[in-house]
């Protein structure tokens, strides 16, 4: 009876370890084999059966079993080392590697679900049995594989259905305030610090006051202190370090100087640019005074909430407000959505507008989200939570934007001194084009009527006979000869260049309004309509692969589903946007500084840490996806993202945080090397990083240090002297003058880099060697190159031999010997002395040699501003 009953069990154990094989294979099957064959065999091997290639039908087991033209099978159950599906996903012989393409070749994860599945004996359950498992799986929020993410909804229920690990979409989830570790009395150290304690970490010694000093006054102003500055400091802080450092500080974030640093960082983000780019490059007449807006919101310490509404709806909120309090600052801040290089010339007009539409959603997505929206644009994410249902939403936001150049009376805090005497410059050139055109479009139509009195017929002016047969009009230049014919095309386009230019003047704005798109659109000039349909509404679709001739299900307006982060109440999905014309990108802007959006508060904060420290907290800083770099310190990261919501989005409350904190006031040099070894990148904050002066920092600090700085703010671009071959590029296809007239105002020629003017295709010489962005897309972080025409331009450029003259001429200037002239040098450029050996160095380099003594100090002076501790920030 024992041994009866030992085998019973035995069988029964048996029987029940082969339905829980039986099951597994089929659960397997269900939701992973299944979705594998679909996305990476059956386009070749079974979706239609003209195209199976090999003789070879994966859509059934029947058809895996039996094999192709080879006659072998392909799988045997139980045994993936036999199965030849196996052999060929595992490409363990590339003539039979599949797929073919190794850009298409299975993940490690996808051939280890195919083999596991052949080992469980392959089984293939029926559409019942796979949909029980499918949607058990579905039902459950959390498994093993990872978390669902509830979003609008994927192009197929695989996508829809994805899991996902939680440390990948951290920038999804909501900012939870973490609470502030003990033991630090700045909560940016102590969360920092309970990492290095935890590693066993010792952090670098705090800097000296002197590299402090210029550590803050490039950091918060981008200009180098004065001795005069230095000592002031020095005498604060022998007095107590703390408190004169947060009294500089607090200085530093009052000056107006403030604003044009920080605004440089957000305008590299926006892609500022005076022109339109392309090949005709048009001036945008009036870009300049989004630039002040900027700087003047940096200064001002606009709650960045605020900022951000007023640049994607600041003409919808115009719009809003009464007749004569109406603000034009709403309308110069909404030029952000104009400041991507955009012209429709030989586009068709639908074209052009998705070309325009689809660069305002991928900049709004990486300026304000911190996430890479051209990736979810032709097909689901591929690894983020985004559908691209999400993408074609927000696309509808904007779809209804038209650009224009509006009206917008000036604001007294503009700057249009220099206006006047500009204005005479450009109406003499215009009047002198006139002229011209004038005189040889007069000797044209003289001729012309010559020819029809010959012809014994009526004079028909220029554009009416224009569609008269050729028989009985005159040829088109009639009366002029080859080089009058070229004379003219040059003086009619003049002719339009110069009005553009005079637009300068005038109060208006690079704007947009909504409205129906007009038939024609020319990126010359560009009007509101004086009537607009306000009935109107755009339709807005799935483009699918990202075509418009593909267009898929109709989408309204709409906000990233991923968020969890609701845009209205109302109706059955909180991720859509009314259709109303007027108020879609409004809605947008509220939905992106909502305060429990978990992406707005952690970009901005991020990006500000990142030019504190020289990296952010998150390395990629306009990707939080699975593809970007995650938070070295998530802690840290939602703690200032919290504390920035907290204080009313104050970014100078940031800005003390980060810069009052030990980790900001560490050494860069003064560092162990074992610290080195064993954490080279800096991850673990537990020094400064050395720094680099962006290009226009380099360039400010030159004009600073030389005495040849012009501190007045704002205005119109600038244009200062460039080098010959450097004016030969400025001339483009539509571009038949020189668009590059120098100031004549010598004075102007210093003013701080921001107020250059910045023309898309073409470079200033010194920000392009150094790194500058192009302005084509927004840029997040500059690189730092090192190369050969770093040096020519420092060493042989006008404008670096101008700054060295004027250097050593402000130098000799001064009372004194030789030895106090060179302290001075070394004050301004590094804010310390010279030691002994420098001194003497110094000394031995501009003794007499038979050259003239400016001669000798000027080369001097090209040194130090060619050297690495001036051009880099410890």
């Amino acid at each position: 009876m024992k041994v009866a009953k030992i085998l019973l069990l035995s069988i029964a154990g048996s029987v029940s370890a082969v339905a829980d094989t039986q099951q597994e294979g089929e659960r397997l099957f269900s939701l992973k084999v299944r979705q594998v064959l679909s996305s990476k065999c059956f386009a070749c091997h079974g979706e239609e059966s003209k195209k199976v290639k090999g003789e070879f039908d994966l859509t059934t087991r029947e058809g895996l079993l039996k094999g192709g033209e080879s006659e072998e099978p392909g799988m045997v159950p139980g045994k993936p080392e036999l199965s030849s599906i196996v052999l060929a996903i595992e490409r363990m012989d590339e003539d039979l590697a599949m797929p073919p393409k190794e850009n298409d070749k299975l993940t490690t994860w996808q051939v280890d679900v195919i083999k596991r599945w052949v080992s469980l004996g392959a089984p293939w359950p029926n559409a019942e049995v796979q949909a029980k498992h499918i949607a058990g799986e579905r039902a459950k929020l959390r498994t093993d594989e990872g978390v669902l993410v509830k979003t609008s909804g994927g192009l197929s229920d695989e996508w829809t259905y994805r899991r996902y690990k939680d440390e990948n979409i951290w920038a999804f989830q909501l900012v939870k305030k973490p609470i502030v570790p003990k033991g630090a009395a700045n909560p940016v150290d102590a969360f920092i610090g309970r990492k290095l304690k935890a590693a066993e970490f010792a952090p670098a010694q705090q800097a000296g006051f002197r590299t402090l000093v210029k550590r803050a006054y490039y950091d918060l102003t981008g200009l180098p202190p004065t001795p005069y500055q230095i000592y002031q400091f020095r005498l604060a802080w022998d007095k107590g370090a703390n408190k004169a450092w947060s009294a500089l500080i607090d200085k530093l974030l009052a000056s107006p100087h403030y604003g044009e640093r920080w605004g440089q960082h957000w305008l590299d983000v926006a892609r500022y640019a005076d022109t339109g780019g392309y090949s005709n490059d048009f001036e945008r007449s009036n870009a300049w005074r989004y630039r002040d807006y900027v700087i003047r919101a940096f200064n001002e310490d606009k709650p960045y909430d605020e900022f951000v509404v007023e640049q994607l709806a600041g003409d919808e909120l115009w719009e809003q407000q009464p007749e004569g309090e109406k603000d034009s600052e709403l309308l110069v801040a909404s030029t952000f959505l104009r400041m991507g290089p955009w012209d429709p010339a030989m586009v068709k007009v639908a074209e052009a507008r998705q070309i325009f539409i689809d660069d305002v959603v991928n900049s709004v997505g990486q300026t304000f989200l911190s996430t890479t929206m051209r990736c979810f644009k032709c097909h689901d994410h591929k690894f983020d939570p985004l559908p691209t249902r999400d993408y074609y939403r927000m696309y509808a936001a904007f779809a209804g934007t038209q650009m224009a150049e509006r009206h917008a009376p000036f604001l007294k805090k503009e700057n249009l001194s220099r206006f006047t005497e500009q204005k005479k410059h450009v109406q003499g050139l215009l009047g002198f084009t006139r002229a011209k055109t004038k005189e040889l479009t007069g000797k044209r139509e003289a001729a012309a009527t010559e020819w029809f009195k010959k012809a014994g017929m009526e004079y028909v002016p220029l554009e009416e006979r224009k569609s008269l047969p050729d028989e009985k009009k005159p040829s088109r230049h009639v009366g002029l000869d080859h080089m009058e014919q070229g004379r003219l095309k040059v003086r009619e386009q003049d002719e339009w260049i110069w009005e553009r230019r005079m637009e300068r003047f005038q109060p208006m704005v690079q704007s947009v309004y909504n409205g129906p798109t007009p038939k024609n659109l020319n990126a010359r000039t560009l009007r509101m309509p004086k009537r607009v349909n306000k009935k109107w509404r755009p339709e807005s679709r799935i483009f699918m692969g990202g075509s418009l001739q593909a267009p898929g299900k109709k989408v309204g307006p709409g906000v990233l589903s991923a968020t969890g982060i609701p845009v209205s109440t109302a109706g059955d999905d909180p991720y859509v946007i009314s259709d109303n014309l007027q108020g879609r990108r409004l809605a947008l802007a509220k939905w992106i500084t909502h305060p429990k959006n978990p992406l707005a508060a952690r970009s901005i904060v991020n990006r500000v840490w990142q030019h504190h420290f020289g990296r952010g907290l998150v390395g990629t800083a306009s990707d939080f996806g699975v593809r970007g770099e995650a938070p070295v310190n998530q802690a840290l990261l939602d703690w200032l993202a919290s504390e920035l919501i907290r204080n009313g989005w104050s970014l100078k409350t940031m800005h003390r945080l980060m810069v009052t904190s030990e980790a900001y006031r560490r050494s860069s040099g003064e560092i162990s090397a074992s610290g080195l070894e064993r954490d080279p990148e800096n991850r673990m904050l537990w020094r400064m990083n050395r720094r680099r002066m962006e290009a226009e920092g380099f360039r400010d600090a030159i004009l600073m240090v030389s005495g040849l700085i012009n501190r007045r703010a704002g205005g119109a671009g600038v244009h200062p002297p460039l080098e010959p071959e450097v004016r030969e590029l400025i001339f483009t296809e539509a571009e038949v003058v020189d668009l590059w007239p120098v100031d004549t105002a010598i004075s102007e020629h210093g003013r701080r880099s921001i107020y250059l003017h910045r023309k898309r295709n073409v470079h200033y010489p010194m920000f392009d060697a150094f790194d500058a962005p192009d302005a084509q897309t927004p840029c997040p972080q500059r690189t730092v190159s090192t190369h050969a025409p770093q040096a020519l331009v420092m060493l042989n450029s006008g404008f670096a031999q101008g700054a060295a003259r004027s250097f050593a001429h402000q130098l000799l200037s001064l009372s004194g010997n030789d030895g106090d002239r060179i302290r001075e040098s070394f004050l301004r450029c590094y804010a310390r002395e010279p030691d002994e050996v420098e001194l003497i160095w110094a000394q031995e380099f501009i003794a007499p040699d038979g050259r003239p003594g400016e001669e000798r100090w000027m080369d001097f002076a090209l040194a130090l501003l060619n050297s690495s501790e001036f051009v880099y920030v410890k």
